[in-house]
Protein backbone atom coordinates (compact mmCIF):
# COMPACT_ATOMS: atom_id res chain seq x y z
CA UNK A 1 0.00 0.00 0.00
CA UNK A 2 3.01 2.25 -0.31
CA UNK A 3 2.14 5.92 -2.07
CA UNK A 4 -1.56 5.42 -1.22
CA UNK A 5 -1.26 8.68 0.70
CA UNK A 6 -0.10 10.58 -2.27
CA UNK A 7 -2.13 9.09 -4.53
CA UNK A 8 -5.43 9.69 -3.01
CA UNK A 9 -7.00 12.28 -1.33
CA UNK A 10 -6.80 12.47 2.69
CA UNK A 11 -9.69 12.06 4.70
CA UNK A 12 -10.83 15.18 6.70
CA UNK A 13 -12.40 15.90 9.89
CA UNK A 14 -15.76 16.26 8.23
CA UNK A 15 -15.44 13.07 6.28
CA UNK A 16 -15.39 10.77 9.53
CA UNK A 17 -17.28 12.54 11.26
CA UNK A 18 -20.21 13.00 8.76
CA UNK A 19 -20.41 9.75 8.18
CA UNK A 20 -20.66 8.43 11.69
CA UNK A 21 -23.11 11.03 12.58
CA UNK A 22 -25.39 10.09 9.84
CA UNK A 23 -25.00 6.70 10.22
CA UNK A 24 -25.68 6.34 14.00
CA UNK A 25 -28.78 9.01 12.96
CA UNK A 26 -30.23 6.41 10.95
CA UNK A 27 -29.54 3.66 13.14
CA UNK A 28 -31.54 5.99 16.06
CA UNK A 29 -34.26 6.47 13.71
CA UNK A 30 -34.59 2.66 12.48
CA UNK A 31 -34.06 1.27 16.18
CA UNK A 32 -36.61 3.33 17.56
CA UNK A 33 -39.00 3.05 14.81
CA UNK A 34 -38.54 -0.71 14.48
CA UNK A 35 -38.15 -0.33 10.72
CA UNK A 36 -36.97 -3.94 9.14
CA UNK A 37 -38.06 -4.04 5.70
CA UNK A 38 -38.27 -7.95 6.06
CA UNK A 39 -40.94 -7.45 8.22
CA UNK A 40 -42.61 -4.87 6.12
CA UNK A 41 -42.71 -7.20 3.34
CA UNK A 42 -43.44 -10.28 5.36
CA UNK A 43 -45.95 -8.89 7.29
CA UNK A 44 -48.35 -8.38 4.60
CA UNK A 45 -48.54 -12.06 3.62
CA UNK A 46 -48.49 -13.77 7.12
CA UNK A 47 -50.31 -11.73 10.11
CA UNK A 48 -52.17 -9.91 7.12
CA UNK A 49 -50.52 -6.22 8.50
CA UNK A 50 -49.21 -3.75 5.86
CA UNK A 51 -48.28 -0.99 8.91
CA UNK A 52 -44.33 -1.52 8.16
CA UNK A 53 -44.77 -1.96 4.51
CA UNK A 54 -46.96 1.37 4.32
CA UNK A 55 -43.77 3.47 6.28
CA UNK A 56 -41.57 1.90 3.85
CA UNK A 57 -44.50 3.73 0.82
CA UNK A 58 -43.98 6.83 2.49
CA UNK A 59 -40.55 6.97 3.20
CA UNK A 60 -39.94 6.08 -0.68
CA UNK A 61 -42.65 9.07 -1.69
CA UNK A 62 -40.65 11.47 0.49
CA UNK A 63 -37.16 10.21 -0.56
CA UNK A 64 -38.33 10.28 -4.42
CA UNK A 65 -39.27 14.03 -4.36
CA UNK A 66 -37.32 15.86 -1.91
CA UNK A 67 -34.56 14.13 -3.66
CA UNK A 68 -35.20 14.96 -7.08
CA UNK A 69 -36.12 18.03 -6.43
CA UNK A 70 -32.63 18.73 -5.24
CA UNK A 71 -31.40 17.05 -8.21
CA UNK A 72 -33.12 19.51 -10.49
CA UNK A 73 -31.88 22.58 -8.26
CA UNK A 74 -28.30 21.22 -9.18
CA UNK A 75 -27.73 20.48 -5.39
CA UNK A 76 -27.24 16.49 -5.78
CA UNK A 77 -26.43 14.64 -8.70
CA UNK A 78 -28.60 11.18 -8.36
CA UNK A 79 -27.83 8.42 -11.10
CA UNK A 80 -29.83 5.46 -11.88
CA UNK A 81 -28.73 1.90 -12.36
CA UNK A 82 -28.76 -0.19 -15.50
CA UNK A 83 -31.30 -2.59 -15.65
CA UNK A 84 -29.28 -6.09 -15.45
CA UNK A 85 -32.55 -8.23 -15.80
CA UNK A 86 -31.07 -11.68 -14.96
CA UNK A 87 -28.80 -9.99 -12.46
CA UNK A 88 -31.67 -7.57 -10.88
CA UNK A 89 -34.39 -10.24 -10.91
CA UNK A 90 -32.33 -13.47 -9.80
CA UNK A 91 -30.10 -11.72 -7.67
CA UNK A 92 -33.25 -10.19 -6.25
CA UNK A 93 -35.52 -13.07 -5.73
CA UNK A 94 -32.73 -14.95 -3.57
CA UNK A 95 -31.69 -11.82 -1.01
CA UNK A 96 -35.32 -11.78 -0.72
CA UNK A 97 -34.99 -15.47 0.36
CA UNK A 98 -32.56 -14.94 2.33
CA UNK A 99 -33.52 -12.37 4.30
CA UNK A 100 -36.20 -14.23 5.98
CA UNK A 101 -33.76 -17.34 7.00
CA UNK A 102 -31.09 -14.18 8.39
CA UNK A 103 -34.10 -13.06 10.31
CA UNK A 104 -33.39 -9.50 8.94
CA UNK A 105 -32.83 -7.06 5.64
CA UNK A 106 -29.50 -5.54 5.00
CA UNK A 107 -30.92 -2.56 7.84
CA UNK A 108 -32.35 -4.58 10.10
CA UNK A 109 -29.20 -6.94 10.82
CA UNK A 110 -26.70 -3.94 10.82
CA UNK A 111 -28.63 -2.13 13.42
CA UNK A 112 -29.78 -4.80 15.79
CA UNK A 113 -26.32 -5.31 15.97
CA UNK A 114 -26.76 -2.02 18.47
CA UNK A 115 -29.42 -4.46 19.92
CA UNK A 116 -27.49 -6.57 21.18
CA UNK A 117 -28.55 -9.70 19.46
CA UNK A 118 -25.45 -11.66 18.29
CA UNK A 119 -27.29 -13.68 15.65
CA UNK A 120 -27.52 -10.26 13.89
CA UNK A 121 -23.65 -10.19 14.03
CA UNK A 122 -23.34 -13.72 12.56
CA UNK A 123 -25.36 -12.22 9.99
CA UNK A 124 -23.50 -9.68 8.81
CA UNK A 125 -20.52 -11.28 8.79
CA UNK A 126 -22.33 -13.94 6.69
CA UNK A 127 -23.79 -10.86 4.76
CA UNK A 128 -19.89 -9.92 3.91
CA UNK A 129 -18.91 -13.40 3.03
CA UNK A 130 -21.67 -13.64 0.10
CA UNK A 131 -20.77 -10.35 -1.18
CA UNK A 132 -16.91 -11.05 -0.97
CA UNK A 133 -17.21 -14.38 -2.95
CA UNK A 134 -19.58 -12.61 -5.11
CA UNK A 135 -17.67 -9.43 -6.84
CA UNK A 136 -14.00 -11.24 -5.49
CA UNK A 137 -13.98 -14.86 -5.07
CA UNK A 138 -15.50 -18.22 -6.36
CA UNK A 139 -18.99 -16.78 -7.61
CA UNK A 140 -17.85 -13.95 -9.18
CA UNK A 141 -18.33 -15.95 -12.79
CA UNK A 142 -22.15 -16.59 -11.84
CA UNK A 143 -21.94 -12.88 -10.65
CA UNK A 144 -20.39 -11.73 -14.39
CA UNK A 145 -22.41 -14.44 -16.10
CA UNK A 146 -25.34 -12.42 -14.73
CA UNK A 147 -24.21 -9.14 -14.78
CA UNK A 148 -23.44 -10.24 -18.67
CA UNK A 149 -27.10 -9.28 -19.96
CA UNK A 150 -27.98 -5.45 -19.96
CA UNK A 151 -31.13 -4.53 -21.45
CA UNK A 152 -31.75 -0.58 -22.86
CA UNK A 153 -29.24 2.01 -22.79
CA UNK A 154 -26.93 2.72 -19.27
CA UNK A 155 -29.01 4.17 -16.49
CA UNK A 156 -33.02 3.20 -17.98
CA UNK A 157 -35.45 5.25 -15.89
CA UNK A 158 -39.23 5.10 -15.93
CA UNK A 159 -39.41 8.74 -17.07
CA UNK A 160 -37.36 7.44 -20.25
CA UNK A 161 -39.08 4.86 -21.33
CA UNK A 162 -41.93 7.49 -22.13
CA UNK A 163 -39.73 10.36 -23.32
CA UNK A 164 -37.46 13.18 -21.84
CA UNK A 165 -38.08 16.30 -19.97
CA UNK A 166 -38.98 17.67 -16.70
CA UNK A 167 -42.28 17.86 -17.17
CA UNK A 168 -43.01 14.01 -17.95
CA UNK A 169 -40.75 13.07 -14.62
CA UNK A 170 -42.76 15.36 -12.51
CA UNK A 171 -45.87 14.05 -13.72
CA UNK A 172 -44.71 10.15 -13.04
CA UNK A 173 -43.51 11.12 -9.51
CA UNK A 174 -46.67 12.59 -8.80
CA UNK A 175 -49.18 10.12 -10.02
CA UNK A 176 -46.71 7.11 -8.24
CA UNK A 177 -46.82 9.73 -4.95
CA UNK A 178 -50.59 10.03 -4.83
CA UNK A 179 -51.26 6.02 -5.22
CA UNK A 180 -48.59 5.22 -2.63
CA UNK A 181 -50.06 7.96 -0.24
CA UNK A 182 -53.44 7.04 -0.75
CA UNK A 183 -52.52 3.40 -0.34
CA UNK A 184 -50.53 4.12 3.34
CA UNK A 185 -54.01 6.13 4.37
CA UNK A 186 -55.42 2.73 5.38
CA UNK A 187 -53.00 2.35 8.23
CA UNK A 188 -54.19 5.95 9.60
CA UNK A 189 -50.83 8.16 9.50
CA UNK A 190 -52.12 10.77 11.21
CA UNK A 191 -53.67 9.20 14.57
CA UNK A 192 -50.25 9.47 16.12
CA UNK A 193 -50.35 7.48 19.21
CA UNK A 194 -47.74 7.51 22.29
CA UNK A 195 -45.92 4.44 22.75
CA UNK A 196 -42.27 3.68 23.16
CA UNK A 197 -40.90 3.79 20.15
CA UNK A 198 -41.88 5.98 17.10
CA UNK A 199 -45.37 5.94 15.48
CA UNK A 200 -45.20 4.27 12.09
CA UNK A 201 -45.40 7.60 10.37
CA UNK A 202 -42.88 9.47 11.97
CA UNK A 203 -40.96 6.52 11.40
CA UNK A 204 -41.72 6.95 7.82
CA UNK A 205 -41.02 10.54 7.77
CA UNK A 206 -37.90 10.89 9.78
CA UNK A 207 -36.49 7.58 6.81
CA UNK A 208 -37.43 9.59 3.90
CA UNK A 209 -35.34 12.73 5.11
CA UNK A 210 -32.25 11.10 6.38
CA UNK A 211 -31.97 9.37 2.91
CA UNK A 212 -32.67 12.73 1.55
CA UNK A 213 -29.95 14.00 3.92
CA UNK A 214 -27.58 10.78 3.08
CA UNK A 215 -27.92 11.96 -0.34
CA UNK A 216 -26.56 15.66 -0.11
CA UNK A 217 -23.88 14.19 2.93
CA UNK A 218 -22.54 11.17 0.77
CA UNK A 219 -21.78 13.69 -2.43
CA UNK A 220 -20.91 16.51 -0.28
CA UNK A 221 -18.24 14.47 1.79
CA UNK A 222 -17.63 11.48 0.12
CA UNK A 223 -18.19 11.54 -3.73
CA UNK A 224 -17.94 14.46 -5.39
CA UNK A 225 -20.52 14.88 -8.51
CA UNK A 226 -22.59 11.87 -7.33
CA UNK A 227 -25.17 11.20 -4.32
CA UNK A 228 -24.71 7.95 -3.20
CA UNK A 229 -27.21 7.82 -0.62
CA UNK A 230 -28.42 4.98 1.77
CA UNK A 231 -26.96 1.11 1.21
CA UNK A 232 -25.89 -1.01 3.18
CA UNK A 233 -24.25 -3.46 0.81
CA UNK A 234 -21.45 -2.04 -0.74
CA UNK A 235 -20.38 -0.36 2.95
CA UNK A 236 -20.38 -3.61 4.36
CA UNK A 237 -18.03 -5.02 2.10
CA UNK A 238 -16.11 -1.69 2.03
CA UNK A 239 -15.84 -1.88 5.83
CA UNK A 240 -14.30 -5.47 6.05
CA UNK A 241 -11.86 -5.48 3.47
CA UNK A 242 -11.06 -2.35 5.07
CA UNK A 243 -10.27 -4.40 8.41
CA UNK A 244 -9.17 -7.43 6.69
CA UNK A 245 -6.57 -5.79 3.49
CA UNK A 246 -6.66 -1.98 4.21
CA UNK A 247 -8.30 -1.44 0.92
CA UNK A 248 -12.17 -0.76 0.64
CA UNK A 249 -11.69 -2.47 -3.18
CA UNK A 250 -14.69 0.35 -4.06
CA UNK A 251 -15.28 -0.51 -7.99
CA UNK A 252 -17.94 2.30 -8.12
CA UNK A 253 -17.21 5.09 -5.56
CA UNK A 254 -14.21 7.15 -4.81
CA UNK A 255 -12.02 6.30 -2.22
CA UNK A 256 -9.58 8.12 0.45
CA UNK A 257 -6.74 7.25 2.25
CA UNK A 258 -6.56 7.13 6.32
CA UNK A 259 -2.76 6.91 6.95
CA UNK A 260 -1.68 3.81 4.72
CA UNK A 261 -5.76 2.41 4.37
CA UNK A 262 -8.00 2.89 1.27
CA UNK A 263 -11.33 4.05 3.05
CA UNK A 264 -14.51 5.15 1.80
CA UNK A 265 -17.09 8.03 3.12
CA UNK A 266 -20.06 5.15 3.12
CA UNK A 267 -17.56 2.73 5.27
CA UNK A 268 -17.89 5.36 8.70
CA UNK A 269 -21.84 6.06 7.80
CA UNK A 270 -22.21 1.75 7.92
CA UNK A 271 -20.13 1.60 11.16
CA UNK A 272 -22.61 4.81 12.61
CA UNK A 273 -25.78 2.58 12.11
CA UNK A 274 -25.44 -0.14 15.05
CA UNK A 275 -23.94 2.63 17.54
CA UNK A 276 -26.71 5.05 17.29
CA UNK A 277 -29.10 1.60 17.26
CA UNK A 278 -27.14 1.02 20.39
CA UNK A 279 -27.81 4.66 22.14
CA UNK A 280 -31.87 4.05 21.47
CA UNK A 281 -31.48 0.61 22.56
CA UNK A 282 -29.73 1.54 25.55
CA UNK A 283 -32.78 4.80 26.00
CA UNK A 284 -35.71 2.29 25.38
CA UNK A 285 -34.23 -0.21 27.73
CA UNK A 286 -34.29 -2.75 24.91
CA UNK A 287 -30.65 -3.38 25.18
CA UNK A 288 -29.32 -7.10 26.11
CA UNK A 289 -27.26 -9.39 25.19
CA UNK A 290 -28.78 -12.05 23.24
CA UNK A 291 -27.55 -15.50 21.71
CA UNK A 292 -29.51 -17.51 19.13
CA UNK A 293 -30.99 -20.97 20.70
CA UNK A 294 -29.45 -23.14 19.27
CA UNK A 295 -27.21 -24.40 16.48
CA UNK A 296 -29.80 -24.91 14.15
CA UNK A 297 -30.82 -21.44 13.77
CA UNK A 298 -27.07 -20.22 14.11
CA UNK A 299 -26.36 -22.17 10.72
CA UNK A 300 -30.02 -21.20 9.16
CA UNK A 301 -29.12 -17.37 10.34
CA UNK A 302 -25.64 -17.79 8.68
CA UNK A 303 -27.36 -19.80 5.72
CA UNK A 304 -29.79 -16.59 4.96
CA UNK A 305 -27.01 -14.31 5.17
CA UNK A 306 -24.37 -15.84 2.67
CA UNK A 307 -27.52 -16.06 0.26
CA UNK A 308 -28.55 -12.39 1.51
CA UNK A 309 -24.69 -11.29 0.09
CA UNK A 310 -25.28 -12.73 -2.94
CA UNK A 311 -28.13 -11.68 -4.12
CA UNK A 312 -28.05 -8.41 -2.95
CA UNK A 313 -24.41 -8.04 -4.67
CA UNK A 314 -25.45 -9.40 -8.04
CA UNK A 315 -29.13 -6.93 -7.82
CA UNK A 316 -27.06 -4.24 -7.04
CA UNK A 317 -28.01 -3.59 -3.84
CA UNK A 318 -30.09 -4.35 -0.99
CA UNK A 319 -33.87 -3.58 0.36
CA UNK A 320 -32.55 0.04 1.16
CA UNK A 321 -29.62 0.23 -2.20
CA UNK A 322 -32.70 -0.71 -4.52
CA UNK A 323 -36.32 -0.24 -2.82
CA UNK A 324 -35.21 3.01 -1.70
CA UNK A 325 -32.38 4.83 -2.48
CA UNK A 326 -32.06 3.07 -6.08
CA UNK A 327 -35.70 3.47 -6.67
CA UNK A 328 -35.77 7.12 -5.90
CA UNK A 329 -33.89 7.59 -9.08
CA UNK A 330 -37.14 5.42 -10.77
CA UNK A 331 -34.57 3.03 -12.46
CA UNK A 332 -36.14 0.05 -14.27
CA UNK A 333 -33.48 -1.62 -12.90
CA UNK A 334 -33.93 -0.69 -9.23
CA UNK A 335 -37.67 -1.30 -9.41
CA UNK A 336 -37.34 -4.96 -10.96
CA UNK A 337 -34.74 -5.66 -8.44
CA UNK A 338 -37.92 -4.15 -5.45
CA UNK A 339 -40.02 -6.62 -7.03
CA UNK A 340 -37.65 -9.73 -7.29
CA UNK A 341 -36.89 -9.25 -3.49
CA UNK A 342 -40.95 -8.88 -2.52
CA UNK A 343 -41.28 -12.21 -4.02
CA UNK A 344 -38.17 -13.61 -2.63
CA UNK A 345 -39.73 -12.97 0.79
CA UNK A 346 -42.92 -13.80 0.21
CA UNK A 347 -41.73 -17.38 -1.01
CA UNK A 348 -40.03 -18.43 2.09
CA UNK A 349 -42.57 -16.82 4.23
CA UNK A 350 -44.84 -19.45 2.96
CA UNK A 351 -42.54 -21.94 3.05
CA UNK A 352 -41.30 -21.17 6.46
CA UNK A 353 -44.15 -20.05 8.63
CA UNK A 354 -47.21 -20.40 6.33
CA UNK A 355 -47.26 -23.97 5.34
CA UNK A 356 -46.02 -25.36 8.28
CA UNK A 357 -48.88 -23.83 10.48
CA UNK A 358 -51.29 -25.03 7.14
CA UNK A 359 -49.50 -28.34 7.86
CA UNK A 360 -50.70 -28.45 11.66
CA UNK A 361 -54.03 -27.64 11.67
CA UNK A 362 -54.33 -30.47 8.54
Amino acid sequence: MEGVADALPQVTFGFIISGLLIGALFGFILQKGRFCMNSAFRDTIFIKDFTVFHAYLVALVIMVIGSNLLHDMDKIHLKAQSFYPLANIVGGYIFGLGIVLAGGCGSGIVYRMGEGQMASWVAVLGFFLGIGMTTNGVLKPVYDLLRSVQVGPSGMTLPGLIGDGLMIKWIIIAVISIVLCAFALKSKPFAIKKSKGFYWSVTAVLVGLSGILTFWASEYWGSPGFARGLNFTTPTGEVFFTLLTGDARSKFFPMFALGDFKVTWASFYIIGVPIGAAISAKILKEFTWKTPRDAKELLTVLGGSVMMGFGAAAAGGCNVGQALTGATTLSIGSIAATIAIILGNWTMVYFKFIKPMQDMED
